[in-house]
C-alpha cells in the first residue's frame, strides 16, 4: 500500500515526503499553499500491476470502500506521469463513488518523474510513445478491472490532463462503447506521423463518445483558433461534444500543485465533470 494509507500523517510530513517523492523533478517545488491533499477515509488506493500486451504495467487504483463492481473512470497522466496529482485525482474520484485507474502509459519507454526538464521529458520519453500503445494499455486498464468484478461492466468513462487530454479524444474515438470522457486543456490538432497518426481535430466528426472539452482561454499552447475550429468539426458530429473555455485560465489550470493553478476555473471544471458523467450514463455508486 502506498503512504497514503497512513492515517496518522501529518500535513507537514506529508509536504515533506510529497516533494521529495511524490512528484516529478520537473515540477517542484510544488505550490503547497494551493495543493489539494485527498486522504483514503472511506476509500481504498494502491499501486498494482496489470497485464498489457506482454508487460505488467505500473497502475494506481482508488475505490470506496465498500461494494463492488463501481463505474469506471479512466484517469489518463500528464506527461509527468501517475504521480502525486493524478494518484490524487483518482482518490477524489474514488470518494464520489467511482473505481479510478490510472496505468503508467510511459513504462515501457522509461521513467519520467526523475527527469528535471520538460523538454527532457518530451524529447527522451514522450516523443517515443506510440497512440496504439497508449490506446492498448487502456484497453487492458479497462479489461482487467471488469475481468476481475471490480468495475461494473460497460460502465466507464474517462478523464485526462495535457498529454492525457488528447489522449481522452482518442480513446473516445478508440472505444466507442465508453459512456463519456472529460478531457482537460488536451492538444487538438498536429502533424500526423508513425507514433501519432491522428490528433482530435482529425476524428472530431467521427466521434460517438460525449466528450466534454475544458480549456484555458490564455493557454498559449492550444490557440482558441484551434478550440474554436474543434467546436466547428465537433458541430458536424452527433457525438453531442462540448467544450467550455475559460477567458482568464492558462495553460493547467486544475493542477493544483503548480502556479498554473487557477481555483475558480479548477472547481467550475470538476463540478462540470461530475455533471458530465452523471448525466452520460455514469451515475456514481
Amino acid at each position: 500500500m502506498d503512504h497514503f494509507q497512513n492515517p496518522g500523517l501529518s500535513r507537514r510530513n506529508f509536504l515533506a515526503s510529497v516533494i521529495a517523492t511524490g512528484f516529478a523533478l520537473a515540477v517542484r517545488p510544488v505550490n503547497a499553499q494551493t495543493l489539494i491533499l485527498t486522504d483514503t477515509s472511506g476509500i481504498v488506493a494502491d499501486m498494482v500491476r496489470i497485464p498489457a500486451a506482454g508487460a505488467m504495467i505500473p497502475a494506481y487504483v482508488a475505490h470506496p470502500d465498500k461494494g463492488s463492481q463501481w463505474p469506471a473512470i479512466l484517469v489518463v497522466q500528464e506527461i509527468f506521469g501517475v504521480h502525486e496529482h493524478i494518484k490524487d485525482i483518482c482518490r477524489r474520484l474514488a470518494k464520489l463513488g467511482y473505481l479510478a485507474i490510472a496505468p503508467e502509459l510511459f513504462f515501457r519507454q522509461g521513467d519520467v518523474s526523475g527527469l528535471k526538464d520538460i523538454n527532457e521529458i518530451i524529447s527522451t520519453v514522450v516523443s517515443k510513445v506510440p497512440d496504439a500503445q497508449v490506446l492498448s494499455d487502456l484497453d487492458a486498464a479497462l479489461g482487467w478491472i471488469e475481468g476481475n468484478g471490480m468495475a461494473e461492466p460497460g460502465q466507464a468513462g474517462i478523464t485526462g490532463f495535457c498529454w492525457g487530454g488528447r489522449i481522452v479524444w482518442l480513446y473516445a474515438a478508440h472505444n466507442p462503447e465508453i459512456k463519456a470522457g472529460v478531457a482537460w486543456y488536451g492538444k487538438l490538432e498536429g502533424a500526423g506521423n508513425d507514433l501519432q497518426p491522428v490528433h482530435p481535430l482529425d476524428i472530431a466528426t467521427d466521434l460517438k463518445v460525449p466528450v466534454l472539452g475544458l480549456y484555458g482561454g490564455l493557454d498559449q499552447s492550444i490557440t482558441q483558433e484551434r478550440v474554436q475550429r474543434m467546436q466547428e468539426m465537433l458541430a458536424l458530429g452527433r457525438s453531442g461534444s462540448e467544450i467550455v473555455v475559460y477567458p482568464d485560465a492558462p495553460h493547467a489550470f486544475f493542477a493544483d500543485y503548480r502556479p498554473s493553478y487557477r481555483k475558480e476555473a479548477a472547481e467550475d471544471g470538476w463540478r462540470r465533470l461530475k455533471l458530465w458523467f452523471d448525466g452520460h450514463g455514469l451515475p456514481p455508486a
